[in-house]
């Protein structure tokens, strides 16, 4: 990744070329939205929209025939990118990707018919072992709410790997100490609850609640690693932290360390008694 990130940086012509051939390949497109990520965190605005520009020829080639969402990860990690560089705020950053799987989960819903083959295959499963009485719109719904942000959180981590990048080609370590001090604030962190309790009292859709712990997950993540280097842990407690964290109990033990975390601040208790 560091090579790539050398290449795109070399001048214009190289990440023009680097977007064009990635933008081509199914998955490997997923690094076009880094590429000119990387170049709005560097460079801004002007020289970021000339990568943009051809980014979205073979991106929107692919969204001509059925499948925007590179598309809309494209134009959600550049302006992701361009938050973050304008307020060096991961809180504004992480929010901003909670918008970008909500318009995920929009187009889903504008052409359901992409779901389809998956319900399709559910039915069978259920037809095959007996099952009745799943109610199948409240799955839908989750499901796409479920996709929405799985995307949300993909348009994230790509803004990390462009930030990553950044770091690793001017500035050496910083990107480490960022990350370990990313945190959500006490307020945001109202505003998510809140968007929680709409959910679950009716006020938005039930399954949007999901959406909520995008941020708070990554806040979570960040202060593990911290916890990890403040203590200075064996890099292994990491490995073990992310293999455990695909269980849902973990995940939800995670967000709640969060939330906590936003008022306690442990990081920075911790700090102070090392």
């Amino acid at each position: 990744m560091r090579a790539l990130a050398e290449f795109v940086m070399k001048d214009r012509r190289s990440a023009i070329i680097a977007v064009l051939l990635l933008g081509l390949v199914p998955m490997l497109n997923l690094l076009s939205p880094v590429i000119v990520g990387l170049t709005m965190l560097r460079k801004g605005w002007n020289d970021a929209l000339a990568i943009l520009v051809w980014a979205l020829l073979p991106i929107g080639a692919y969204a001509y025939i059925g499948d925007v969402v590179p598309l809309i990860l494209l134009l959600g990690v550049t302006l992701l990118a361009a938050a973050l560089r304008q307020t060096q705020s991961w809180e504004v950053s992480l929010l901003g990707a909670v918008l970008v799987g909500l318009t995920v989960e929009a187009y889903l819903l504008l052409v359901p018919e992409l779901l389809d083959p998956l319900f399709q295959q559910l039915d069978v499963y259920m037809a095959t072992n007996g099952i009745e009485g799943l109610p199948i719109e409240e799955l839908r719904a989750t499901l796409t709410s479920f996709l929405g942000a799985t995307y949300g959180m993909l348009a994230a981590l790509l803004l990390i790997l462009a930030r990553w990048m950044q770091a690793a080609l001017y500035n050496p370590g910083g990107f480490r100490l960022e990350f370990h001090s990313l945190r959500i604030g006490s307020k945001t962190a109202l505003l998510l609850v809140g968007f929680m309790l709409a959910a679950n009292f009716g006020l938005l859709p039930p399954s949007w609640v999901i959406y909520s712990t995008v941020p708070l997950l990554f806040s979570g993540a960040a202060l593990v690693h911290g916890v990890v280097g403040i203590k200075k842990l064996p890099s292994a407690v990491l490995a073990v932290f992310y293999a455990v964290m695909l269980l849902p109990v973990v995940m939800q033990g995670v967000v709640l360390l969060a939330l906590m975390d936003s008022w306690y601040d442990f990081r920075s208790r911790l700090a102070s008694k090392t």
